[in-house]
């Protein structure tokens, strides 16, 4: 039986790029748990279904359509559910985009259109919930990192340079934050199978990295990250601050 956190009922939840993939599973774990929930995407069709299922299943979810590299944009989206739904106690920054890069084909365009969708969006919605959870005098931030950094992962170096950026940003607003009562952490998921990589990036040669490498031999859901982020955000984790935790089977 999955856990159940009674601190997060009814609290005020955002997650970012929660209409699909890992962001998916975790709008709908934090809906369980009966917290008023979210979230932010760029993709309208998934966005509504995710909705829409979990209206018919009884816990409701908002979303906003929004394009977080827009920031004036992001910063009147996050002013908007605050209106709606009321001060925001928990974000969760999970937005990102993995598509892959040759380095030598890297433009600076390209480059910083990588560091926008990847790493600055994170920053500013931090900053944007910061006097809901001021005022609160607590609140709760897990930025979405990856261990593709960790492992030296090649083909995607504007992506990696801002998964490593992640741990950075949460030390940096972690002891900024925590004289406030916020807790500021990391997770870094390994290769969870979402649909988007099972249909891009999983084949036989990858499914025989993952039985190498991982400790546990089994493909991970992303489910599993999901619940361990909820418990992050929950008062049980209430003593973790500024620090980057590692959700992989063990791959690192």
């Amino acid at each position: 039986m999955a856990a159940t956190y009674p601190d997060l009922q009814g609290k005020v939840v955002l997650v970012t790029g929660g209409g699909s993939g890992i962001g998916e599973a975790i709008v709908r774990e934090f809906a369980r748990q009966k917290a008023q929930v979210a979230f932010i995407d760029i993709a309208v069709e998934p966005s509504r279904a995710v909705t829409k299922a979990l209206e018919q299943a009884g816990t409701p979810v908002h979303f906003e359509l929004c394009d977080l590299t827009d920031i004036p944009a992001l910063q009147r989206t996050i002013a908007a559910i605050r209106g709606r739904l009321g001060p925001i106690q928990v974000l969760v920054n999970n937005a990102a985009h993995d598509e892959r890069h040759a380095t030598q084909e890297v433009t600076e365009a390209v480059w910083d259109s990588r560091i926008a969708v990847n790493l600055k969006h994170q920053f500013f919605c931090a900053q944007a919930v910061l006097p809901d959870m001021k005022a609160a005098g607590a609140g709760a931030i897990v930025n979405l990192g990856s261990i593709s950094w960790m492992t030296g992962q090649g083909g995607m170096a504007a992506y990696t340079a801002c998964k490593s950026a992640v741990l950075g940003l949460t030390r940096s607003l972690a002891r900024d934050y925590g004289t406030f009562g916020i807790r500021v952490n990391a997770v870094a998921p390994g290769w969870i199978m979402t649909q988007r990589q099972l249909e891009k990036w999983v084949t036989p040669e990858g499914e025989a990295e993952i039985m190498a490498r991982q400790c546990l031999k089994r493909q991970l859901r992303p489910v599993e990250v999901a619940k361990f982020i909820v418990f992050l955000a929950s008062e049980e984790a209430s003593a973790c601050t500024s620090q980057h935790y590692v959700v992989d089977g063990g791959w690192v």
